[in-house]
């Protein structure tokens, strides 16, 4: 297993026991009773996480939402982390970032079929998604709601990212966490997030007994697979990164040759940078914090970087959630335009173990939904 620095601010942990102290007794007080829980009378699926930072929740949520959608009718309920609008909104065609939040829109956009919604108040938007006469919801996927122990899910995804996992964190603000990892044994699977490819037989064993799971816990392993690239606006330039690509999706193979100016607004682009010098090593980074709101200047600053890159081949690559509020930016010219795509990312189960988390999955939304219609 491959050594990853985790960095702890020790001179805060004064601090992090305060907070500690504060997390243990609120939940607590939701394991005593104190504070009430609310179950649901339908299949409720949580993805979330015990740190804050991106563990991949945004790509396993869309992962469910293909594995469920051709059988059952899916509802998926995010916070809508900086979104511009308060309390219950309903994704529509007429959405946007601004009003639903970056990841939200990007999961409406790539799967229509689907219902949103978005509520900082998960109770209440479960309930609100439940009154809809049209379409009748089969199940709710609760995008990062780990911590929101009102609302009570029926079945816990928690996930660890390999490079940080829980067991080698510490809380807010010495570390990362948001709660301590006694917070693990709420989850029914755990998975291991941004794995690599090439990951060894012993670092699976090593990972599972330092994780120190609960028999009725079932650990996966998960890593990213990185589509072919998709330009953002509609019209290409023939001098973008391949003659002739028009309109079409640009194989990462064809990127040998190509002077890349990567620019990102998440919590960790370099599993990003480490596959695309898989192709090439000319590539200029620009990242920006986690949903990163991109101003005027921040644009420019993209253009300034482009207009550095050298040779004839040159690109702009993004992901799909900085696509999100790239796409409708007025400081993005037609100048530009034609040589930014986004890098769509999926997740692929590792160990062979798909079709067991799949089937996981599909038994336990089947049998809750069997239950709802007899009950």
């Amino acid at each position: 297993m491959s050594e990853h620095v985790v960095k702890i601010h020790k001179w805060l942990y004064p601090v992090s026991w305060i907070y500690k102290t504060v997390v243990a007794t609120r939940n607590k007080l939701f394991d005593w009773g104190v504070f009430q829980s609310k179950s649901f009378n339908i299949p409720v699926i949580c993805v979330g996480n015990l740190a804050v930072g991106g563990t991949g929740k945004t790509p396993h949520t869309e992962y469910l939402i293909k594995l469920l959608r051709d059988q059952y009718q899916v509802a998926v309920l995010s916070r809508g982390y900086k979104r511009r609008t308060s309390g219950y909104v309903l994704a529509t065609p007429q959405s946007t970032v601004k009003t639903i939040g970056d990841e939200p829109y990007q999961m409406y956009t790539k799967f229509p079929s689907v219902t949103l919604a978005v509520d900082e108040n998960r109770c209440h938007g479960i309930e609100k998604l439940l009154r809809l006469k049209e379409p009748t919801i089969d199940v709710i996927l609760l995008d990062d709601a780990f911590q929101h122990r009102y609302a009570k899910p029926g079945l816990s995804i928690l996930l660890t990212d390999y490079h940080r996992l829980f067991c080698d964190d510490t809380l807010l603000p010495a570390g990362r966490l948001r709660e301590s990892i006694n917070g693990k044994n709420r989850a029914q699977i755990v998975i291991v997030t941004k794995c690599p490819r090439d990951i060894k037989p012993i670092d699976y064993n090593i990972i599972t007994k330092r994780l120190n799971l609960y028999p009725y816990q079932q650990l996966f392993f998960s890593s990213f697979c990185y589509g072919n690239l998709r330009p953002i606006f509609s019209q290409n330039d023939s001098n973008s990164i391949t003659e002739d690509s028009g309109n079409k999706e640009v194989p990462l193979s064809s990127l040998t040759d190509a002077n890349i100016l990567l620019v990102t607004g998440i919590a960790s682009p370099a599993p990003i940078l480490e596959r695309l010098k898989e192709y090439t090593q000319n590539i200029d980074l620009l990242s920006f914090g986690d949903h990163h709101d991109f101003s005027h200047r921040d644009i420019q600053l993209v253009k300034e970087r482009f207009k550095k890159l050298k040779g004839d081949q040159r690109i702009i690559i993004t992901t799909e959630k900085d696509a999100t509020r790239l796409l409708h930016h007025p400081a993005v010219n037609e100048e530009l335009k034609p040589f930014i795509y986004a890098l769509p990312i999926e997740i692929e189960i590792l160990q062979n173990q798909q079709d067991k988390f799949n089937q996981h999955i599909i038994n336990y939304v089947r049998e809750n939904t069997r239950n709802r219609s007899l009950s």
